[in-house]
């Protein structure tokens, strides 16, 4: 996927191909940075698959869904995925259900994570409404401060509406029905009639006397609401008919549905989530340092395995009984916590690589993102994650002895929703946060310069690799999860090399000293980190350079064999006599030109000279088609090497050397 422009609608249908297709998908939905499916089979190979996708961080089975974390552009990729793949055709066919718990984790994530980004917008207003407030006493009592404070409540006010348009999707029903049904429960008039109940008054529905609920800011009663619509609109559905049913459909489900919801399903389950939310409480206000130390240590452990919203209607509970929650300053600790552990891998690693994924997922991170820290940096080495999770655990204990509150909402958790744990009834709120925080974020520095981050499973990629086994540390060219080639032209090298080049290689491990290879291309030198395209720039698949080509020709670099060749001759791998394996991809994204462009002067097996042409490309062709020309050239069997010199020139010429190979 390259640049800016991300070619969403492929990588979209190549997960629907490697997960077998339309009819193996049961359901999908999305959240902050995963595209989760609900698969009606699964098999390791489409993990396997799907996980080395360029623009993929990783792949999480658990829950009853196949979550594939992709980070901020997953919204992009839903939407195209969505295109694809026709959910409601499904509704009536067996759907895998798995276990009630595995059901339930699966309806949060699909409720919540659409419009998370929503109240977490919400809860930033209000946080900033909190600075404005401490900064101009006056501002508070001003119209200016009324509607930017309307404005930030009003998600929460009409949180039903929300659920009932992400539920009715879910559960497969009329949306439109759905979205009626729950803005009764937040109308004015019930408000006002609930009021009168709560104040000693009566209020009864065909003989049965109504409780003084209100479901502004609920969760559970709308979403219930909805499950149920779902069943009773299909019943209606079978029995009315046809000609009368799109009026009386939405007529008997909002006679029947409002009513029960404020009669029974509303009391019921705004007391099931109470009690949760007390059960929570019990623990904090009892034995805080325990409930701190569950948070702090764990909750990302939680994030994990993709089942975090499970906590989402306790969390907001408390905000409606209480006006406050504790759970939220903990999970603030322990996403600080994985930050500073990035920070320690940035500080202690040489690999230039892996300190950019590290600030990339630092930054996400400091808006309560942590996927990107954590399958790109903390849990790939392993380390940095338990010592994360150590120093969340002892940042939210000492925090605990500051009754640590939220006092506003926040959608997600992180540094910058600290702010709204600031209130004048509790003073030493903020202040058990921030130095929570910081022993969160300093300490696992220091476990990391002490003990190091350990090594990277994958292979260790040149430059660092000596270094690695000395200090724990990883080496340059690695990822958060092995990255594709953009085309399969790469991955072939190794093994079409085999007994064809045999002749002409020669035992690797028994050379030393160093090689170096010539510019296969005549052009301007760019740096790898330049190329606007992941699955080069990050280094995953070597280390090397890119060339913006001057002319139209490829030569070859040194003697050896072509050890694959593309189908549409886009890219190109060569093997030296010395065993260095060289990737030559002509452009990005040309795979899609389908050969045009190219005509090839040589074939997978061919034995090749220093200076011999190997192709030739139309350059205007593959400009004319909207696509860069700049060529990357990576060693991709750089972990086999001590290091990759890269030549400090500007320009290259095919009588020059751009890189040397150190063994």
């Amino acid at each position: 996927m390259s640049g800016k422009v991300r070619d969403y609608p492929k990588l979209a249908h190549d997960i629907l191909e490697a997960v077998g297709g339309e009819q193996n998908i049961a359901g999908a939905t999305r959240c902050a940075t995963r595209l989760r499916l609900v698969l009606k089979q699964n098999s390791a190979q489409a993990k396997e698959t799907v996980s080395t996708m360029p623009g993929v961080i990783t792949v999480v089975e658990n829950g009853g869904q196949f979550q594939v974390v992709i980070g901020q552009h997953v919204g992009e990729v839903y939407d195209e995925f969505a295109k694809l793949v026709q959910l409601d055709t499904n509704a009536d066919e067996p759907q895998p259900k798995g276990t009630i718990l595995n059901r339930i984790i699966a309806t949060m994530s699909a409720v919540f994570a659409p419009f998370v980004y929503i109240l977490a917008a919400a809860g930033i207003m209000q946080g900033l409404l909190i600075i404005a407030s401490l900064l101009f006493p006056n501002f508070a009592q001003s119209g200016t401060y009324g509607v930017i404070s309307f404005i930030s409540w009003a998600p929460f006010t009409f949180l039903p509406i929300f659920i009932a348009i992400t539920a009715s999707k879910h559960f497969k029903t009329n949306t439109y029905i759905a979205v009626a049904c729950c803005a009764a429960l937040v109308s004015p008039t019930w408000a006002e009639m609930a009021a009168q109940i709560a104040d000693g008054g009566t209020v009864n529905f065909l003989g049965i006397a109504l409780t003084e609920t209100t479901y502004t800011s609920s969760v559970l009663p709308p979403l219930f609401l909805v499950w149920i619509l779902s069943y009773l609109e299909r019943f209606l559905n079978k029995r009315i008919h046809e000609v009368i049913r799109p009026l009386f459909v939405p007529l008997l489900c909002l006679l029947v549905m409002v009513p029960l919801t404020i009669v029974l399903i509303g009391p019921v389950t705004t007391l099931g989530a109470n009690g949760i939310a007390n059960g929570y409480n019990f623990l904090a206000e009892n034995a805080p340092a325990l409930a701190g130390a569950i948070i702090g240590g764990f909750w990302q452990v939680i994030v994990i395995f993709g089942v975090h919203w499970g906590v989402t209607p306790m969390v907001l509970a408390n905000f409606e009984q209480y006006g406050r929650d504790s759970f939220q300053a903990y999970q603030t600790i322990a996403v600080v916590a994985q930050i500073g552990a990035v920070l320690g891998v940035i500080l202690k690693t040489r690999s230039q690589d892996t300190r950019k994924i590290g600030i990339s997922a630092g930054i996400t991170g400091l808006f309560g993102i942590t996927e990107p820290a954590i399958y790109g940096v903390t849990l790939r080495f392993k380390k940095p994650m338990i010592f994360g999770c150590i120093s969340g655990a002892v940042g939210a204990i000492v925090a605990s002895f500051f009754n640590p509150y939220y006092f506003a909402y926040a959608g997600l958790p992180g540094p910058l929703t600290i702010v709204n744990s600031i209130n004048a009834d509790y003073p030493t709120s903020v202040w058990g946060i921030l130095i929570g925080s910081a022993i969160a974020i300093v300490l696992p520095v220091i476990l990391i310069q002490l003990f190091g981050y350990g090594v990277d499973e994958a292979k260790t990629p040149a430059g660092d690799s000596s270094l690695a086994k000395e200090q724990g540390q990883p080496a340059a060219g690695t990822t958060a999860a092995p990255v594709a080639s953009a085309n399969q032209a790469m991955s072939a090298i190794s093994a079409t090399a085999g007994a064809d080049i045999a002749h002409r290689q020669t035992d690797t491990d028994s050379l030393s000293g160093e090689e170096t290879i010539s510019a296969p291309l005549v052009g301007k030198i760019v740096p790898l980190t330049e190329v606007p395209d992941e699955a080069f720039s990050s280094g995953a698949m070597g280390q090397g350079l890119a060339i913006e080509p001057s002319d139209d020709k490829l030569y070859a670099p040194f003697d050896g064999t072509v050890a694959t060749v593309a189908p549409t001759g886009h890219a190109i791998g060569l093997r030296s006599d010395t065993g260095v394996e060289l990737f030559v991809h002509i452009g990005l994204d040309t795979v899609k030109l389908k050969g045009a462009p190219f005509q090839l002067n040589v074939k997978e097996g061919d034995v090749i000279n220093k200076g011999d042409l190997l192709l030739q490309f139309d350059k205007a062709l593959i400009q004319s088609n909207g696509m860069p020309t700049i060529t990357p050239v990576l060693v991709t069997n750089s972990f086999d090497y001590k290091q990759i010199i890269v030549g400090t020139g500007e320009q290259a010429t095919t009588d020059a050397d751009i890189l040397t190979v150190i063994r």
